[in-house]
This record gives C-alpha cells, sequence and structure tokens, in this order.
C-alpha cells in the first residue's frame, strides 16, 4: 500500500515514461482553514487524469481544466494561487478565509522521478530541489527535521517515510497493523525474535528484526517521529520494548490488553528506572474504544489514536461495553 504522495510519484513516473505530458502541482503555502496541508500533491495528465489532492474540491477540476487547455505550466514552473476573493473561495468551495498557493512543474525525463523513487524505496529519506526560474531539479539527502521550504524560487520538498512504527509482534494483528500504517506514511518495522512467527511474516515494505525487543528500541533510537506498539500479550516481550520505549522521546507507546492487564503491566513497570510521568505515556489499553473485535477493527483503533495523538487532537473517551472490558478492538469477557 501506498501513501498519497509516493501514489503520486509513482504515476508521474510512468506518465513520464510512456510519453505522456505531467503536470505536478504542490502546494507551498496556505492561508486560513485551507482544505489540505503544505505539501500536499497531485499529478494531472495531459488528458487530465488526475492522481493525488491539493484540495479534495473544485481546484482540481479547475486545474483539469487548465491543462487541457494548456494554460498550466506549458514550459517552466509557474504559480497559481486559489481563493484570494470572497467570490474565487465560494467558486472553489473552500473554507471562510481559505486559500492555497501551488507550485506547479511540467514533468520530463529530466525531472529524477526515477531516481527519486529508487531512494524513497529503500526507505531513505530525500529532498527534491527545484529550480522556479530554469526548472532544473537536484536530490540531497533529508533528515527527519525537514519541511517544505519555498522562498519564491526555490521549491524544496521532503519525501519517503517521515514517520516510523516499530510493532512489537509479528501475529495477524500486525499485518494488518503494518499495511494500514504504510498507507499513513510509516517505515514500520516489525521485531518478533519468536520463529514461529518471525518466520511466517509476509507483509512487503516491512522490515523484520528478529532481536530482542529492548534491543531493537534501542538501535532505533527513537525520536519524536516514532511510534511503539506492542501486541504480543507475552509480558516478556512487551514489558521489556516498552521499559525503554517510555524513556524515548517517541510520541506515541502503547500495549494491547485488556484495562486489567495493563493496569497490572504499570505496577510492574513502577519497579524499574521509569518515573510516573514515563509510566502515564503509556497508552494501554493501546488505540481508540471503538468497540472493535476483529484484527483489522483493533488496527484501525490503534492508527486512529496514533493519528490524533500526532495531531495533538484530543479524543473524548468512548463508552466500553456494560459487559465487559475492552482493550483496543478485541473486547475481552471479565478482563
Amino acid at each position: 500500500m501506498d501513501s498519497v504522495d509516493l501514489e503520486v510519484i509513482k504515476s508521474a513516473a510512468s506518465w513520464v515514461k510512456a510519453g505522456r505530458g505531467a503536470t505536478l502541482a504542490t502546494v507551498v503555502k496556505t492561508w486560513g482553514s485551507a482544505p489540505r496541508p503544505v505539501g500536499a500533491m497531485l499529478v494531472i495528465r495531459d488528458d487530465g487524469h488526475v492522481i493525488g489532492s491539493v484540495s479534495g474540491g473544485c481546484v482540481e477540476d479547475d486545474m483539469i481544466d487548465k491543462v487541457r487547455a494548456g494554460e498550466l505550466a506549458s514550459g517552466r514552473p509557474g504559480m497559481i494561487t486559489y481563493g484570494i476573493t470572497k467570490e474565487q473561495a465560494e467558486r472553489f468551495r473552500l473554507p471562510c478565509g481559505g486559500t492555497l498557493e501551488i507550485a506547479l512543474e511540467p514533468l520530463s525525463k529530466d525531472s529524477k522521478l526515477d531516481e527519486l523513487l529508487e531512494i524513497v524505496e529503500r526507505h531513505e529519506l530525500v529532498a527534491r530541489v527545484l529550480d522556479m526560474e530554469t526548472g532544473a531539479t537536484r536530490l540531497e539527502p533529508g533528515n527527519w527535521a525537514d519541511v517544505l521550504q519555498f522562498d519564491g524560487k526555490v521549491l524544496r520538498t521532503v519525501l519517503g517515510p517521515r514517520w516510523r512504527l516499530l510493532v512489537i509482534g509479528a501475529g495477524q494483528l500486525s499485518k494488518y497493523l503494518s499495511q494500514m500504517a504504510r498507507a499513513l506514511d510509516y517505515h514500520v518495522t516489525v521485531c518478533d525474535p519468536r520463529e514461529e512467527f518471525a518466520d511466517e511474516w509476509e507483509v512487503p515494505g516491512t522490515t523484520l528484526n528478529r532481536g530482542y525487543p529492548d534491543d531493537v528500541v534501542q538501535q532505533m533510537n527513537l525520536d519524536g517521529h516514532c511510534a511503539v506498539v506492542a501486541v504480543t500479550h507475552d509480558p516478556k516481550l512487551d514489558d521489556v520494548a516498552l521499559l525503554e520505549a517510555l524513556k524515548s522521546p517517541a510520541f506515541y507507546v502503547g500495549a494491547l490488553g485488556s484495562r486489567k492487564n495493563n493496569n497490572a503491566r504499570r505496577k510492574r513497570l513502577t519497579g524499574f528506572d521509569l518515573s510516573a510521568a514515563e509510566i502515564a505515556r503509556l497508552h494501554g489499553p493501546v488505540g481508540l474504544d471503538l468497540g472493535c473485535k476483529t484484527p483489522p477493527e483493533i488496527a484501525v483503533a490503534i492508527l486512529a489514536e496514533m493519528t490524533a495523538v500526532r495531531h495533538g487532537v484530543k479524543v473524548p473517551e468512548l463508552v466500553a461495553p456494560e459487559t465487559a472490558e475492552s482493550s483496543a478492538g478485541c473486547v475481552v469477557p471479565g478482563g
């Protein structure tokens, strides 16, 4: 499963290779309640086919019409702005006061899309630098702290897995969680030293590590772009990973299990070198309480909570079933 940006770049590279004209659009600045963030991309083929989104509304339709008419980025990169006036905001269904500034780039075989994809598919971050005056591009190493930069003359975008997810356990739930996480632009590492599980791991685009969880957590040098989710139900594996993860800058640390089991886990963790504040960072039961029962539903619940935490959104606690204790997605009778 591809992230949105990767799907855009892959489609653009395929169209260029086939000899089709294509225009890459990138949101470089927003004002007010813009519908898509800075960095959102889409690519429009010369016949109007489009992949990606910069607004989710009529902005795309207008850009398609302009591409078909040969009005956008016919030779060199250019700019287009939507939502300056009230009439334009209403026409393009932008939120009140919303404005989008979009960079447009006509693509060619010199746009370095194939080289870009090769780097991204190695799970590396890469910065693509576009000279707006000449259309020349170059690729540079990226890092986790990079953000889109645009000064009117040079556009620097960063592509690749900006977020990392470490999953402890290579069971069925982990497969759904990993597949969905990849669509959300996570580079996924799955850790499981148990041969019976690790030998059966087959999720393309993920990294399998057979090391012991606490060692793997330390080796990954977790930062604020990382999440750790422990799902083995085995304290010998989950707890040692959590001990290290809760001391790290990881933005999210969670563990599968009922409230009863996670309360017992917190008591165990007090016996180690963790502060009360570090233990309080644990999301357990992991994920939003959506009343889920199947592995795919549990994966949705976990990623929903991760997304809320990632964006600083506080989600009100949902009411759990009266007859059972709920862990993220699995209802555990009697705890």
